[in-house]
C-alpha cells in the first residue's frame, strides 16, 4: 500500500491548491466585504449565579410566560435536589415523611413554571413538558431540550435573557 507524498498533485482541480501546496499565512485573511455600519454582534450576558437563579425562580413562583436561561433552570434544580436530600435526612432522623412532602408541594409549581420557561427559551411550547409522561423517551427528549442553548433574539415568548433583545 502506498501513501501520498507531499508535492504537487497533478489530479487537483484547476485553480485549487494541491495537498503539498504552501498554505496562506494567517488563515483565510480579511473578509472581502465591509462590515455593516453600526452592527456589532451582541455578546451573551454573564451567567446567573446560584443564589440569583434560585431567587429568580422563587420570585416568579407561578409565572409560566417568558423565558429562563439554562443556568437559572439547572441551578434551581440543583437547589431542589439539595433541599430534597436535607429533607430526607430530617425525615429519617424524625422518622416521619412530613418535611419531604411539604417541600415537594411547595416547589411543584415553581418547578413546572421554570421548566415551561426553559422550553420557551429554546423555542418550544410549554406543552412539550407533557412528553415527559412517556416513559424513558420523554425524559430524554426533555433533557435534550433543557440542555440546548437559548434562541438568540426575540421569539414569541419574549426577548432572550441571554442575548438581550
Amino acid at each position: 500500500m502506498s501513501y501520498p507524498t507531499p508535492g504537487p498533485d497533478q489530479n487537483a482541480p484547476q485553480g485549487q491548491p494541491s495537498w503539498g501546496a504552501p498554505q496562506q499565512p494567517g488563515g483565510y485573511g480579511a473578509p472581502a466585504y465591509p462590515a455593516s455600519p453600526g452592527y456589532a454582534p451582541t455578546p451573551p450576558r454573564a451567567q446567573m449565579g446560584f443564589a440569583d437563579a434560585v431567587r429568580s425562580v422563587l420570585t416568579q413562583y407561578a409565572t409560566f410566560s417568558g423565558r429562563a436561561r439554562r443556568s437559572e433552570y439547572w441551578y434551581f434544580y440543583l437547589a431542589y435536589v439539595l433541599a430534597a436530600v436535607v429533607a430526607a435526612i430530617i425525615d429519617a432522623m424524625l422518622d416521619v415523611t412530613f418535611v419531604g412532602i411539604v417541600l415537594t408541594l411547595a416547589l411543584v409549581i415553581p418547578s413546572l413554571a421554570v421548566a415551561v420557561r426553559r422550553l420557551h427559551d429554546v423555542g418550544k411550547s410549554g406543552w412539550w413538558l407533557l412528553i415527559g409522561l412517556i416513559p424513558f423517551v420523554g425524559a430524554i427528549v426533555l433533557l435534550v431540550f433543557s440542555c440546548q442553548d437559548s434562541q438568540p433574539g426575540t421569539n414569541k415568548w419574549g426577548p432572550s435573557p441571554k442575548y438581550g433583545a
